[in-house]
């Protein structure tokens, strides 16, 4: 079973850029899809960005939320079990709990719903404010 730990979340100043990481343990990665999903006070959880499975015949497949495309980079570093989020021109509205989490069984079609996802990290707040 994998275990996911976040960091890297933080206060920031609107433009600014921050990168989450996701350390897993228990289990490679490899075999997983990724996916980062946050949450606001009083909103439900969305996702932001997530990434298909590794498994070296096809390239991964990723996806990102409309609001973040072109700012947001999702990636996996496949030897360090890791998965980060690279945030650049940060937003207010992008603050929220951020979370990872890991799934050997989502479907492509759903990549991005977190109902596909049975693992969990413990989130990492980002919060940007001036």
């Amino acid at each position: 079973q994998v275990q996911l730990v976040e960091s890297g979340g933080g206060l920031v100043q609107p433009g600014g850029s921050l990168r989450l990481s996701c350390a897993a343990s228990g289990d490679t990665l490899t075999y997983y899809a990724i996916g980062w999903f946050r949450q606001a006070p009083g909103d439900e959880r969305e996702g932001v960005s997530c990434i298909s499975s590794s498994d070296g015949t096809s390239d991964s497949t990723t996806y990102y939320k409309d609001s973040v495309k072109g700012r947001f980079t999702i990636s996996r570093d496949n030897a360090k079990n890791t998965v980060y989020l690279q945030m650049n021109s940060l937003k207010p509205e992008d603050t929220g709990l951020y979370y990872c989490a890991a799934d050997d069984m989502v479907r492509l079609s759903r990549l991005c719903e977190s109902r596909e996802y049975d693992f969990w990290g413990q989130g990492s707040q980002v919060t940007v404010s001036s």
